[in-house]
C-alpha cells in the first residue's frame, strides 16, 4: 500500500443519508477519520506513536462540499500527508465518485501531536515522520 496517498473505497448505504436523500456532513467527518487512521496504520505510523508515548488529536477540520453524493454510490476516499510540522501536521482528503469521476468533496485535519499521558504537544520524532510522505497538492490531482 501507498505510503503517499491512500485510497478507501466506501459504498453509500441508508445510515448516512439525511433529510434531503444526499450524505450527511457528519458522514463525510466520520469517514475522513477512517482514512486517516487506515492509513496511519498500514505505513506504521501508528505503532511509531505509540512507541513514542503519543497521539494525535484534531485541532480543525475543514471541508468544501462540491457535490452530493447519494444512495449506492461508490466513492473513493483519498488522503494524503499536505505537511508536517513541528508538533503538527495537516492530513489532506478528496472524495471522488468512482461511477463519473466528479469531485463531490474535499477537505483537510490539522492534527496535533501529542503526549499521551500530559496531553501535551510533543515534536514528532523522526522515527514517526519516516513513515510518512508529505506530497504536493498536484500529485493528488483529480
Amino acid at each position: 500500500m501507498s505510503r503517499t496517498v491512500h485510497r478507501l473505497e466506501l459504498v453509500v448505504d441508508e445510515s448516512v443519508l439525511d433529510d434531503n436523500g444526499h450524505v450527511n456532513n457528519v458522514a463525510y467527518v466520520q469517514w475522513m477519520q477512517e482514512a486517516a487512521i487506515a492509513h496511519a496504520d498500514i505505513t506504521g505510523g501508528t505503532a511509531a506513536t505509540q512507541e513514542a508515548g503519543c497521539t494525535w488529536v484534531v485541532r480543525s477540520h475543514h471541508i468544501e462540499y462540491l457535490r452530493p453524493a447519494y444512495l449506492g454510490d461508490r466513492i473513493e476516499l483519498r488522503t494524503w500527508i499536505g505537511d508536517l510540522r513541528r508538533a503538527g501536521s495537516q492530513r489532506r482528503y478528496r472524495f471522488v465518485r468512482i461511477e463519473d469521476g466528479t469531485e463531490l468533496a474535499r477537505g483537510a485535519t490539522d492534527w496535533v501531536f501529542v503526549d499521551a499521558e500530559s496531553g501535551r504537544p510533543r515534536r514528532i520524532p523522526e522515527t514517526v515522520t519516516e513513515v510518512f510522505e508529505v506530497v504536493g497538492e498536484t500529485e493528488t490531482a483529480v
